[in-house]
């Protein structure tokens, strides 16, 4: 029987956030793709929640940005972090923080991060990605295998509905496929790191005006501490209706059949008479891993398939975010045959220390979650009781802020020692996981500043590598652009003249990649423009 032949440049294994937000990237860079995806895309248990400021700034330049703002999640929704031992009992602490309404853009971007359920925001992605004309999703297939060639990947598929078996014939292979890929394993690509910081399970719950029925207010995720110290949390998931409650468990596995969900459930509202439905229980693993190597051949890992990340500071799809962005223009390069052949390698050296880098901190994150001691007396109606809950509350409150506060993991991150940037000899900024100190280094984020009608200079970056021009009578790039021009690299020039700006960016020329992120800066045209060119190719 001959099978039927799809080809495709790029084929994307898996429809989460990740895998569709590559497919956007492409397709808003004119690059055809195919996602697979082996669900209907129905989200019955979201497990991510938070859209960091970065990934809010690559929606911006999808042009999505006001349709994730507007997703769904109540905007009037006070997001704070309360610390108590239970809804109905005593508060310990609280970091307080508005509702989105309120909000303001994190310091140093023009965006403010955003609540958006799964449920809310890998639909719209899609309807995103399929209003670009550029790339199809086809849900209900199962990939089964693949094979790379010297010039392709043969990938074979099923439709589980139909049952047909399919070919799918792509230049380049991307695996979305999340922490159990079965690409990954087909590479035989390990992971790295710690495989259980511990086993905890998600309870989803719906509760209508649960809010009104106890008096700690409105907030993002209410922390439980109990004798035992810290033992699980309460995270809202649409703003209204439903919840996910985490209980946090230990290194050792438990036996579901043990777990009573409705027990957990009741002990976090510190009530009987709270009316809850109970809509799943999910055990699951936190982990703290980062695969071997991103890529191999013409196929290469995004998202979860290359980094599993403890939940706490909601770095994970974020991150795979930014694996989306950098392998998208890299791709695009290669497709239209003016990447060097170094680019799509530069994928791995560029990544995988960033995925290494936000694990790590999301494991500080949670170590610190669990900080809370000596807590035996903390449910004691004494004075004894009293000032445990003191104690423990102020230095929970301090231990997690970091958790809440990351700037410095969201925007900062920097592709120090990449082969395709071009080092100025800078001392590199601290890499504080909480402060964002803005900077045009080579391998940086190129920084936000404001220029006229609303525009942010983060604006001027994406489909292709931008030339600032900083400052008064800035030198002629013209030989720069000759070289861009001989190779086929495309490269504009943005003429910047505030001085406010231009002193942020500290040279009177700055080259910033399709993804952002500063690849050159000088004061002058460099000698072997050639060389620069080829470099950041």
């Amino acid at each position: 029987m001959t099978r039927r032949i799809i080809e495709t440049p790029v084929l994307i294994v898996g429809a989460g956030p990740v895998g569709l937000a590559l497919a956007l990237d492409l397709s808003w860079r004119g690059i055809e793709c195919l996602v697979l995806e082996r669900t209907d895309g129905t989200i019955t248990n979201p497990k991510t929640g938070h859209i960091a400021a970065r990934t809010m700034e690559f929606c911006r330049r999808w042009g999505i940005v006001e349709r994730v703002r507007h997703c769904g999640f109540p905007e009037d929704y006070e997001l704070s972090v309360v610390f108590c031992t239970s809804l109905r009992a005593h508060l310990l602490a609280k970091h307080y923080y508005p509702a989105l309404r309120e909000d303001r853009p994190a310091p140093g971007s023009p965006e403010r991060k955003q609540r958006g359920p799964q449920m809310y925001f890998d639909p719209l992605l899609a309807a995103a990605v399929r209003e670009s004309g550029r790339a199809k999703i086809h849900y209900r297939c199962e990939f089964l295998g693949f094979e790379q060639r010297a010039d392709d990947v043969v990938a074979r598929v099923r439709d589980t509905v139909s049952g047909e078996e399919v070919r799918v014939v792509s230049r380049y292979l991307a695996a979305c496929d999340g922490p159990g890929s079965g690409v990954r394993s087909a590479l035989g690509i390990g992971l790295e790191g710690d495989p259980t910081l511990n086993y905890s399970v998600a309870v989803y719950i719906r509760s209508p005006g649960l809010v009104e029925r106890h008096d700690k207010g409105q907030a993002e995720r209410y922390m439980f501490i109990g004798p035992e110290g810290t033992w699980g949390n309460l995270t809202v998931v649409d703003g209204r209706d439903l919840w996910r409650l985490t209980v946090q468990g230990t290194r050792e596995k438990f036996e579901p059949a043990d777990f009573d969900a409705p027990g957990w459930v009741r002990r976090c509202m510190g009530a009987e008479d709270i009316a809850f439905e109970l809509l799943s229980v999910v055990p699951w693993r936190r982990s703290r891993l980062v695969a071997s190597r991103y890529s191999e051949g013409r196929v290469f890992l995004a998202g979860d398939s290359a980094h599993t990340m403890s939940p706490t500071g909601g770095f994970g799809m974020n991150t795979g975010m930014g694996d989306a962005v950098d392998l998208g223009w890299k791709l695009d390069g290669a497709l239209r045959g003016w990447a060097g052949p170094g680019l799509l390698a530069s994928y791995d050296v560029e990544r995988r220390p960033v995925g290494a880098r936000n694990a790590n901190a999301a494991a500080d994150n949670f170590h610190r979650q669990m900080s809370a001691s000596e807590c035996s007396r903390i449910l004691e109606d004494s004075a004894e009781g009293d000032a445990v809950r003191a104690r423990v509350g102020e230095s929970i409150r301090a231990a997690t802020q970091t958790e809440w506060e990351c700037h410095g993991v969201v925007l900062g991150y920097r592709y120090e020692g990449s082969p395709i940037i071009v080092p100025d000899g800078s001392a590199p900024t601290a890499d504080d996981p909480a402060i964002y100190e803005p900077t045009a280094r080579p391998g940086h984020r190129a920084p936000h500043a404001w220029l006229a009608e609303g525009r942010s200079t983060i604006d001027l970056f994406g489909r292709e590598f931008v030339l600032l021009r900083l400052g008064v009578d800035p030198p002629d790039p013209a030989a720069l652009l000759a070289a861009a021009r001989r190779r086929g690299v495309p490269l504009a020039v943005a003429d910047v003249g505030d001085p406010a700006i231009a002193g942020l960016y500290e040279r009177r020329l700055v080259l910033v990649r399709p993804d952002g992120h500063s690849c050159w800066r000088g004061d002058s045209v460099p000698r072997d423009p050639g060389r620069v060119i080829d470099t950041i190719r």
